[in-house]
């Protein structure tokens, strides 16, 4: 099949974001714009006829030195490494339609994102903090078996906080005999996927509602002075911040020495999943990532954690 020149892949790239990836259509604007910096990079360099067969990794990397080089002229300043690897991401996902559509080209793979020594270390909690955390409230109160049943939730299905404040009571159903549940849940860009709900999880949800007598429909609600007297319309449901707060109190009880939050726990939910030897693959799909490269993040932690292991075992001098 003759091959059009790259940038006259655009709209059939688009398309293929609107209808088989399911992105939101500001994420389609937004990759739309980030792949026109890339089109008019090709314009510039005299190479708007080349075709995605001929792109080459001398290609990528001079781009990638236009944008490490250019300076916005209204804030003129150089782009921060953040925002060049959203260009470089826009473009990786332009080669995964290439390839999804076997259209011959370089492979995503060797679009490398521009590393920034100004990045924060992902903040997650070990096994024992998890368990300090976990068991911190007090299950003699409602306040306290809705709290414990927020927190393993949240661990349990590496839900975001906005995710897991929309849940509804009618969303989960527990039987007596009911070990664990699976839902479908709507995240960022109208995305559905599945979200898992572990043992542990479903009997925190199950004691939880067993104290629940009101008519609100949201799983997570609030215990204000005077609320249970409420028959109004005027919903219950914890907001992010609420839930935010929820988290900030336990980690404070527990005298953890890393300050988590409901995201803290998501990258818990992340780390633990490839340290157990799940594919990258699989936890982006658990975490309802659209690209990959957001999912990468992950491989810094666990990566320094195999080399503490190799250090410690087969590092030693045995013989």
């Amino acid at each position: 099949m003759t091959q059009k020149p790259i940038i006259k892949y655009l709209s059939n790239y688009l398309d293929y974001c609107e209808i088989e990836k399911g992105l939101s259509a500001k994420t389609q604007e937004n990759y739309g714009r980030f792949l026109n910096k890339f089109f008019n990079w090709l314009i510039d360099a005299k190479l708007s006829d080349l075709r995605p067969s001929e792109l080459d990794s001398k290609h990528i990397w001079a781009y990638k030195v236009h944008l490490s080089r250019y300076i916005n002229k209204i804030k003129k300043k150089p782009l921060k490494k953040t925002t060049q690897n959203y260009y470089l991401i826009a473009l990786r996902s332009l080669l995964e339609f290439f390839v999804e559509k076997e259209i011959n080209s370089l492979p995503p793979s060797k679009v490398k994102l521009a590393k920034d020594k100004a990045d924060k270390d992902i903040k997650f909690l070990k096994l024992e903090q998890l368990s300090k955390l976990l068991n911190a409230p007090d299950t003699a109160t409602v306040i306290g078996l809705r709290d414990k049943a927020l927190l393993e939730s949240l661990f349990s299905t590496g839900l975001r906080v906005a995710e897991l404040g929309a849940l509804n009571r009618d969303q989960i159903k527990i039987k007596d005999n009911t070990d664990s549940i699976e839902i479908a849940v709507i995240g960022k860009g109208e995305k559905i996927r599945t979200v898992y709900f572990s043992k542990r999880a479903v009997s925190s949800l199950r004691e939880y509602l067993k104290k629940r007598f009101d008519l609100d429909e949201a799983l997570f609600i609030n215990y204000r002075r005077g609320a249970e007297k409420n028959t109004s319309d005027i919903t219950r449901r914890l907001t992010v911040k609420s839930i935010e707060d929820v988290v900030k109190k336990y980690v404070k009880i527990t005298g953890l020495p890393v300050m988590a939050t409901p995201h803290t726990l998501r990258h818990s939910f992340a780390t633990d999943l490839l340290n157990q030897g799940v594919d990258l693959r699989t936890v982006q799909e658990f975490l309802g990532h659209s690209n990959i490269a957001t999912t990468q993040i992950y491989t810094h932690v666990t990566n320094k954690q195999l080399s503490d292991i190799h250090k410690k075992i087969h590092g030693k001098d045995r013989f």
